[in-house]
């Protein structure tokens, strides 16, 4: 069985910065946590990286939320620190401009993955968006939701998202 465990946005402006939350803060030592059990496991991990351009304001998506928030090159677009301090060379990222990443789908597809997890934020925007993409590129797919590992905009938006995923047929774990 080939499985995957997904980092969505874990970068500091999703975490303490711009658009930070308590509740995002509050899940890093789990995240840390389930990338160590991977890595031990020998499993895959790969990252997004949610990427804007300095002109972010001007796009739809900033005109919907216009708070600036992970411009590259910027200290906010980065990895927070204890998350970065686990990637490994062999580890992808993928850079995307907006919420679900149609790359991350296909890649997922094509590397033949029978159970994908899914951890990072926001559970309401990214994290969902994410899971409806490789749903679609890999119905049968098993994917799953750690709620330990995951964080919305608030906490009632993250747990309308959790349920929402679970109609998409992913396991959601308490």
């Amino acid at each position: 069985m080939k499985q995957l465990l997904i980092v969505i946005d874990m970068q500091n402006d999703f975490i303490n910065g711009s658009l930070g939350t308590k509740e995002a803060e509050a899940i890093v030592p789990a995240v840390v946590s389930k990338i160590k059990a991977y890595r031990e496991e020998k499993l895959d991990i790969w990252f997004t990286k949610d990427t804007h351009e300095k002109a972010y304001l001007t796009t739809l998506e900033g005109k919907n939320l216009p708070v600036e928030h992970c411009i590259r090159e910027t200290d906010g677009w980065e990895l927070h620190p204890e998350i970065f301090a686990l990637v490994q060379p062999e580890d992808k990222i993928f850079e995307k401009p907006t919420f679900g990443s149609v790359d991350l789908g296909q890649a997922v597809r094509d590397g033949n993955f029978s159970k994908v997890e899914l951890c990072g934020l926001c559970t309401d925007i990214c994290v969902i968006s994410n899971c409806a993409v490789i749903k679609a590129f890999c119905p049968e797919t098993e994917l799953t939701v750690d709620t330990s590992c995951v964080a919305g905009v608030t906490p009632e938006s993250s747990d309308r998202a959790l349920e929402a995923m679970k109609m998409l047929h992913t396991k959601i774990l308490s």
